[in-house]
């Protein structure tokens, strides 16, 4: 047998919260990777906040040996997460394997995610091993599971495994479906060593260390070259994951570890990218992973504005370890000086958030999240945008463009016209209906991002009692009506009010912006007009009253023209006063239209 013969590189893929890190936890077990004494739960998942959360962020690797009818096999687990935010992570996990588990909960049947997953495993050609866990517990349905696992893969219940990963029981038999199902690496002699990079993290005392499967030929220390980047540096070890770092001579093919660089920054690594050993003219780049965009933006601020230059060297800490999240400075009036930030999603969002919240303690205000657009200008150029202020005038650009997804949701049969409503609602394109079992079913949608990202989860959490499940994935670019809605205070327009809105909600959203500032801006001494305007046109219109002393007080009785007199009097004044006063707009007022606008945008 050849040694990369007895390589298996597998996946565990799952919806979130259907077991999958206690399963990686319990084949390190059975494997001997640890031992009881140094076992914990989540081994893998080496955040506190993955932990706590009990989800994983980041995807890892490990490497074990299994004994199978005498003969030692090297197993490769690349960990991957299960929220949808992270399903990039999930792909490029998955380009590194030539299997993956498929794990469901007996409970909770196939997911939306647990569907995502299982595309993205077949369009890579990878052999895929179902398996139900939790079914210990008393509210477990396998024989419902089993029917919905068959109609979505096309296999038969006799390939279905059954495991307790929290017990142990059947996590054997699937190692042997591993090393009997999934095979084994294809390595070929090309003349040169290649491998593909599917992750990095920053050490601050050894430099960039780079993820790597190898495919071809041998890598070693010497001489490293990243073939996209077109970047040439020193690897300094290699080694693999068992599962803390232990260094070894050289990774062949078929092998997945680390390599030790001497690169100082992740921005000069492409996920995806080919390592060679040393620079090659012939070489041909291993087909990779897409670069990770944002999606989500949203404006981080401190609470305290000395916190600044903190908050600042914080986000530059958090990027070092994390290149799908960027960050650039951005002032908004009377709020101060912040981040403008980009995100995968809301989840990513959050947990930035909390960590620069825990680690380096930083208390945060965040914006409203909005997601980019793309104007079509009249030279025929296109011009992305994040924020609102970055619109230019209306006669420069033809058309605004935003980002459309493909919406998955598995919910209960009885929901789907709630459902349907629900999603239609919010600009939703229905696709198709297809049922995994009489009583659960799966449809599909196209609508636009900015539609999803803010309460769409927990609506359709409330109208399926708690059993719905979604996922999406980002599909085009495409024309919509929208408009820039302005807000005007006392006549003049404030930027960091400014949204980004469907024209057909406009006026709503403008009115309820207003209602918010109507109560958080304290009264002056003259009425201040707040407004909504679209291209010019104002669309809605509230007033804050002004504060009024009572000039009548001293009069008892008598003529009422002395009366009417001294109100003149006042009113003249107060229109002196407004033409050279000043509206003062706090913080609060701010603040108060992210809950305006949340859940309407």
């Amino acid at each position: 047998m050849r040694p990369y013969e007895s390589i298996r590189n597998f996946s565990i893929i799952a919806h979130i919260d259907h077991g999958k890190s206690t399963l990686a936890d319990r084949i390190l077990l059975e494997t001997g990777a640890i031992s009881e004494r140094e076992f914990k739960e989540q081994l893998l998942d080496d955040m506190d906040i993955e932990r706590e959360r009990g989800i994983t962020i980041k995807s890892s690797a490990v490497t074990v040996a299994y004994t199978k009818e005498g003969t030692e096999y090297s197993m490769n687990l690349i960990d991957t997460p299960g929220h949808v935010d992270f399903s990039a992570e999930v792909v490029k996990s998955l380009r590194a394997c030539e299997g993956c588990i498929l794990l469901v909960d007996a409970a909770q049947g196939v997911e939306a995610q647990t569907v995502a997953n299982m595309y993205h495993a077949m369009e890579l050609d990878l052999k895929i091993i179902p398996v139900i866990n939790k079914i210990d517990l008393p509210t477990a349905r396998i024989g419902e599971v089993e029917e919905e696992i068959t109609n979505m893969l096309g296999c038969e219940k006799e390939e279905i495994l059954q495991v307790s990963a929290k017990s142990g029981q059947g996590v054997c038999e699937v190692l042997d479906a591993i090393i009997d199902r999934i095979p084994p690496p294809s390595v070929e002699d090309i003349g040169y060593a290649r491998g593909f990079v599917f992750d990095s993290f920053y050490d601050e005392y050894r430099g960039v260390i780079l993820f790597v499967r190898m495919f071809n030929g041998k890598l070693a220390r010497g001489k490293g070259y990243l073939v996209k980047g077109q970047r040439e540096f020193d690897v300094v070890e290699t080694g693999k994951f068992r599962p803390v770092m232990k260094a070894e001579g050289s990774l062949s093919g078929g092998d997945v570890g680390y390599a030790v660089t001497n690169i100082k920054s992740l921005q000069d690594i492409e996920m995806g990218d080919t390592l060679a050993a040393g620079k090659t003219d012939s070489m041909l780049p291993l087909e990779g992973f897409t670069e990770l965009k944002p999606m989500v933006f949203c404006t981080l601020l401190p609470s305290d504005y000395q916190d600044f230059e903190p908050l600042r060297q914080s986000l530059e800490r958090l990027s070092l370890n994390d290149s799908s999240f960027t960050y650039e400075p951005e002032s908004l009036g009377n709020l101060g000086q912040g981040f403008r930030c980009g995100f995968l999603g809301l989840l990513h969002l959050d947990i930035i958030q909390e960590r620069l919240e825990r680690e380096y303690s930083i208390s945060l205000v965040k914006t409203a999240p909005s997601v980019d657009y793309r104007l079509v200008l009249t030279n025929d150029t296109t011009q992305k945008i994040s924020r609102p202020s970055d619109m230019p005038d209306r006669t420069k650009y033809m058309d605004i463009l935003e980002p459309f997804v493909k919406l998955s949701v598995i919910c209960p049969s009885e929901h789907i016209g709630l459902v349907m409503e629900f999603t239609l609602g919010k600009q939703g394109g229905y696709l198709s209906t297809e049922y995994l079992t009489p009583q659960r079913v799966l449809l599909m949608f196209e609508i636009p991002l900015s539609e999803i990202i803010f309460d769409y989860y927990n609506k359709l959490k409330n109208c399926t009692r708690g059993y719905g499940t979604m996922d999406y994935e980002v599909l085009e670019y495409r024309p919509n009506d929208l408009v820039k809605l302005d807000i005007l205070v006392n006549g003049s327009i404030v930027d960091p009010f400014a949204v980004i809105v469907n024209r057909k909600k406009a006026a709503r959203i403008g009115r309820k912006i207003l209602l918010a500032l109507q109560k958080n801006i304290p009264r002056h001494l003259f009425k201040v007009p707040l407004q909504a305007a679209v291209g010019g046109k104002i669309i809605a219109r509230e007033d804050i009253q002004p504060l009024r002393k009572n000039v009548t007080a001293k009069c008892y009785g008598g003529d009422i023209t002395r009366k009417r007199k001294l109100l003149e009097k006042q009113k003249e004044g107060k229109k002196k006063m407004k033409s050279i006063g000043q509206v003062e707009v706090p913080q609060e007022a701010f603040l108060s239209i992210l809950e305006a606008t949340t859940g309407d945008i």
